[in-house]
């Protein structure tokens, strides 16, 4: 193997790659990132799970391939000089020079590397950056305790132009709509897939105007998989196995109250207010006629109090929230007035952003459950 190739379109493919490489790799192969000289230069890496492939440019002497180490190359590919880099084989090693800098790298055995899975059947497409910033606003609310996996994940169901996205820590529950163009117009699909490896994925599929989804479908090859493909990028991930909860029915329908609010003032008092906070300790809102009460802190400990202007339309309310996922919900509707809808002060409030069309409907719900406030 040996072949030419420019330096930024390889550090930038090996980085890309190497985000799945395993930190404690089960056999020693699956540390590799196998790199295959054709007419272009395909990179891979697999460690059951999660599978990445890019294809980049290159000018090939001799084709070939190799496994080396891919955390190795991603740091030497990252620290070369911005000169055109040659890479070859040589019997167990492989070199790469760049300027005058060179680097020889053992190779692990390719014949001990498995077979990266097939992409699924195409389902349908989306842009690029729509889907990175729905995935964003769902991710957040998905647990992060491993014994409960089905929690980890995001739910994503396809109903003919539209995809849902749903998360929940049990805690809070976010849920985007958003519209997409699928393959089939009657088709209807459900995944549960993790939600680290689709953030991350949606956030590295921008580079191209689009993300090919394909899901496989029940007793089909590929099935328990999904794939995502774009900017010539392309990713498998398992799916998760279990039962989602039955998130619907926990949007409440109607409201006693709601209130807009200022979204970046109200951002920055929630993080003044919240630094008397123990971790634990629940920042409390009185919502009345003209403005909102923010509260933390009491008795014997440090307090903290700040008013802000608010527009409210119903009963006064006092609630309470965990400050870190009120921000979190800041920070994920995208608007410049955040609207919170009330039911009582110890059932879920709906927080979003206000629609541009006031009798219009957000496509982005984050619910949040209370915390209790003794007394």
């Amino acid at each position: 193997m040996k072949f030419r190739v420019d330096r930024d379109s390889l550090a930038e493919a090996v980085a890309w790659t190497a985000r799945t490489l395993p930190v404690r790799p089960p056999v020693p192969v699956l540390a590799g990132m196998l790199l295959e000289a054709g007419d272009r230069l395909k990179l891979s890496s697999f460690d059951y799970e999660v599978s990445a492939q890019v294809s980049v440019d290159i000018d090939v002497d001799e084709p070939g391939s190799a496994l080396v180490s891919g955390r190795l190359l991603a740091e030497i590919t990252r620290s070369l000089p911005a000169q055109p880099v040659d890479i070859e084989t040589d019997g167990s090693k492989v070199t790469v020079s760049c300027g005058t800098a060179k680097f020889t790298l053992l190779t692990l055995p390719v014949e001990d590397y498995p077979t990266l899975p097939e992409m699924p059947e195409l389902t349908g497409s989306v842009g690029s950056d729509a889907f990175a910033a729905a995935v964003g606003q769902v991710a957040i609310a998905a647990g992060r305790d491993d014994t409960l996996p089905v929690l980890t994940g995001v739910r994503i169901e396809i109903e003919n132009d539209t995809v849902t996205l749903a998360s929940t820590d049990r805690y809070r529950l976010a849920v985007r709509e958003l519209q997409w163009k699928p393959e089939r117009p009657d088709i209807s699909a459900v995944a549960l897939i993790p939600a680290k490896t689709l953030a991350d994925t949606a956030k590295s599929l921008t580079a191209g105007a689009e993300v090919a989804i394909a899901l496989a479908a029940a007793g089909g090859a590929g099935e328990g998989m999904i794939g995502f493909e774009g900017g010539g990028r392309r990713t498998t991930t398992r799916l998760l196995d279990g039962d989602f909860p039955k998130y619907r029915s926990l949007l409440p329908s109607e409201f006693n109250a709601q209130a807009e609010i200022q979204t970046a003032p109200f951002v920055d008092a929630v993080k003044r207010v919240a630094l008397v906070a123990e971790r634990n300790t629940p920042l409390r809102l009185a919502f009345s006629q003209g403005q909102v009460v923010l509260e933390a802190g009491t008795g014997d400990e440090a307090q903290a109090v700040e008013v802000l202007e608010a527009a409210l339309d119903g009963d006064y309310i006092q609630i309470a929230f965990n400050h870190t996922f009120l921000l979190d919900g800041l920070g994920a509707i995208g608007s410049d007035t955040a609207r919170l809808q009330f039911t009582s002060s110890t059932k879920p409030a709906i927080l979003t952003g206000k629609p541009a069309d006031d009798s219009g409907t957000s496509d982005y719900r984050y619910l949040l459950m209370p915390v209790r406030l003794n007394g």
